[in-house]
């Protein structure tokens, strides 16, 4: 897994993996390394990751390398079972930003409502990118919204895709070792030359992954890993034009089919007859299938060209991400309802097409640079403009997937079972648009002072405007030894997911069906609740580290954190007229049983330390890599903030549960022990997962015991045969001993499983075999 990528020199890696970058968080080119960074950046090269690794997509991969990334693959989750979104140290997807080749990528159309983690976020996809297609990773640990703009409170991730020469292929098959979740894999890069020095690299990949289900208990529910089949192309490649210019582009689209399986309905002789099923269509119980089909494309064309001293860039990028819901083997129990006091059966339509949502995002950048050497050792100077525009849908389904047709007390649930549609009420067309400005300076003050400074101007539409500023510098100590910190501040948007997410559904809790209204911002139901208009997101980011490289193979980083974010955007709990009689009484004048909405009400506080060691070695005439990458962390909520019409009501705006997920639903450590060893033709590796504790709150709350997840260690192990240079088979396993979180009580969990989708997974070990050859 190129273990030593974490803290070694860019120039030791193979120059098929790494040359010449711009490193993430610095506007500078130059060939550094992990140890030599300003603020700590991880490196990680994906070409042996992408031979031989054990993970067949990006997330489940930066998983199980990068300690203070987190993506956790959800069930019992709805759309969040389909799309595994990124996280950095602890914090929401939305607060990571990731470029591709060093531009802004567009996240998904999804916000998360349900699931143990990044609950009310939405984010980027990291599996719409085939690893085939990936040079390397670059995952910049520090706020960066100074250089990069909104989102980038946690960090950012770079995305560097490869345009070299030549053809490879890799093919991979896996399953769990109870025999389900198989996975195909099929993937091909082909860098084929234009012109003398042009080049163009074409990536198609076909992966499927199948059903998993953990479900003991003769229910129809399906607990595990949803059915997804991918079909991904992209193209990356550059030209030259004349002397001095080229013109770059980057295009991508995917086609992703996925199906999870929703909260299973009884049969006869339960009380979900006729509420939620048809003894004539489903008499032994059943589970909804909540189908989807998400369209994902993404492109980039720009120029870069050198006007005497000045690098200028000019580029524009499109992003757009589509999920459309069909649910299946289902039904609508007021159609079945009537159809049954009618005389007939009791059948309804088993099959609906209940709408969705679609996310599409412009983004034009003009950046120049210079590099005057006669100024201190050396000063850098960039600065550059921004114009985004953005804008988010919601259309909606066919009327039987959400209409109820038996009338009112007759007993029949409105809306398809497991997902009701989306209403024409919950239509939605909005968009908006900002515009940005920057500077930022580096400078080598001297052989070993170095200083960072950066100032963003940013104006969206619908908010106002903003300043963020940084500064960061490092002092070589000792040939050996980097002392290096960071002080930054930052924002994040609203999204407008989060402002025009609208939606009426039926939820269980604790078993009881319940209509919740997701209550959209600057509507009827918001207005009348009192509920403010959505603003940024504040930041305030310090890092403090240093780095040792005692020898030349080996290399040691270790970097404190502390990151505070004020008026954080969360989805608040549900109000009705049981918690909160006065608002009950108007939400019920509205027609609105019960509400939720997103709302600017909390202050966070998340502080760590990560620690990385690598080392190469010549061990009994082979070569061993070995790494160890730790992440400490801890985010609590400081301040609850209600707005004036919700005082005295915080625990109903944020509960002791919401409260658990925001403050761990990642693990509060993790770390990653790698041997990578080769002798001759055969290569081992093994990696040892640590995930920390996690205490999560209960359906019933107080006095019900928390749920506490005891820290648990996973390992994986794999043995590649090189036939030759070009040629490598391997095989492996992940989670070797079967290892799987706490047991708790279903009736108080998230999915209604014994255990939450945390740490690693509920799914135990799996097995893996691949094939990779290079033309």
């Amino acid at each position: 897994m190129s273990p030593a990528a974490f803290a070694q020199s860019a120039g030791t890696v193979a120059k098929d993996e790494i040359q010449t970058v711009n490193v993430v968080g610095s506007r500078r080119a130059a060939n550094t390394s992990a140890t030599e960074t300003v603020v700590p950046v991880d490196f990680i090269p994906m070409t042996k990751i992408a031979e031989q690794g054990g993970q067949f997509d990006l997330a489940q991969t930066l998983t199980y390398i990068s300690p203070s990334f987190n993506s956790t693959r959800q069930t019992g989750a709805d759309g969040a079972d389909l799309i595994d979104s990124a996280a950095l140290r602890g914090l929401g997807s939305d607060q990571t930003l990731v470029l591709m080749n060093g531009k802004r990528r567009h996240t998904t159309a999804l916000v998360n409502i349900f699931g143990a983690r990044n609950r009310g976020n939405t984010g980027t996809d990291m599996n719409a990118i085939p690893l085939l297609a990936i040079k390397n990773v670059q995952v910049l640990r520090h706020g960066a919204a100074a250089q990069y703009g909104s989102d980038a409170i946690a960090g950012v991730i770079n995305i560097d895709m490869k345009k070299s020469l030549g053809c490879e292929t890799v093919v991979g098959a896996g399953q769990y070792s109870e025999g389900d979740g198989r996975n195909y894999l099929g993937s091909a890069y082909c860098g084929v030359q234009v012109g003398d020095k042009g080049v163009i690299g074409i990536t198609a990949e076909v992966l499927n992954r199948g059903r998993s289900n953990r479900e003991v208990d003769n229910s129809p529910r399906i607990i595990g890993d949803s059915l997804v089949k991918n079909r991904t192309l992209y193209v990356n490649g550059e030209i030259p034009t004349g002397a001095a210019g080229r013109v770059y582009f980057t295009a991508g689209v995917q086609d992703r089919y996925g199906s999870s399986a929703a909260w299973g309905r009884g049969g006869i002789g339960s009380d979900d007859i006729p509420s939620k099923n048809s003894a004539a269509m489903y008499p032994d119980g059943f589970a909804p299938f909540i189908n989807a089909d998400v369209d994902d494309r993404f492109g980039t064309i720009g120029y870069r060209t050198r006007a005497g001293e000045w690098n200028a860039d000019l580029s524009q990028t499109y992003g757009f991400n589509k999920m459309v819901y069909n649910i299946s083997n289902t039904l609508n129990a007021s159609i079945a309802n009537k159809d049954l006091l009618a005389g007939g059966k009791g059948i309804s339509p088993s099959q609906f097409n209940a709408g969705g949502f679609e996310f599409e995002q412009l983004t034009t950048n003009a950046d120049v640079s210079r590099f005057y050497g006669d100024i201190l050792g050396g000063l850098n100077v960039a600065l550059g403009a921004e114009y985004r525009k953005e804008n988010y849908k919601i259309f909606a389904g066919e009327p039987g997937s959400y209409n109820d047709v038996d009338g009112l007390g007759f007993g029949g649930n409105a809306g398809s079972q497991g997902f009701p549609g989306f209403q024409p009420s919950d239509a939605t067309d909005k968009g908006r648009h900002s515009s940005a400005a920057y500077l930022d300076l580096e400078a080598d003050v001297t052989d070993r002072i170095k200083l960072q400074g950066a100032v963003r101007y940013e104006k969206f539409s619908d908010f106002g405007s903003t300043v963020t500023g940084k500064v960061a510098g490092s002092f070589r100590l000792a040939d050996a030894v980097l002392l290096r910190g960071s002080a930054s501040t930052g924002f994040r948007a609203p999204s407008l997911q989060q402002v025009y997410f609208s939606s009426t559904f039926t939820d269980f809790v604790g078993g009881v069906a319940k209509d919740v209204v997701f209550a959209p911002n600057g509507g009827n139901v918001t207005n009348a609740a009192g509920i403010p208009k959505l603003k940024e997101e504040k930041s305030k980011s310090f890092t403090l580290g240093t780095t040792w490289t005692p020898t030349a193979s080996t290399s040691v980083t270790a970097d404190l954190y502390r990151i505070d974010i004020d008026d954080r955007i969360v989805l608040s709990g549900r109000f009705d007229s049981d918690n909160y009689p006065a608002l009950g009484d108007i939400l019920l004048n509205l027609g609105v049983a019960s509400a939720q909405f997103f709302v600017n009400s909390i202050d966070t506080r998340t502080q760590g330390l990560d620690v990385t060691v690598a080392n190469k070695s010549d061990v009994m005439g082979g070569k061993l890599n070995t790494f160890l990458a730790l992440n400490f962390s801890t985010t609590d909520v400081t301040n609850i903030k209600a707005p004036p019409s919700l005082a005295g009501f915080e625990d109903v705006l944020l509960s002791e549960r919401e409260r658990l997920f925001i403050e761990q639903g990642g693990p509060r450590r993790k770390a990653t022990l790698g041997f990578d060893y080769t002798l001759g033709k055969v290569n081992t590796e093994l990696k040892i997962i640590h995930f920390g504790p996690q205490s999560l709150g209960t359906f019933s709350g107080p006095p019900t015991p928390l749920m506490k997840y005891e820290a648990k260690t996973s390992a994986d192990l794999a043995f590649t045969y090189a036939f030759t240079p070009k040629t490598k088979f391997t095989i492996g396993a992940a989670n070797i001993f079967n290892v799987k979180p706490t047991a708790h009580d279903p009736n108080e969990t998230d999915n209604g499983f014994k255990y939450e989708s945390v740490q690693f997974g509920l799914n135990g070990t799996s097995y893996f075999a691949r094939m990779w050859h290079k033309f």
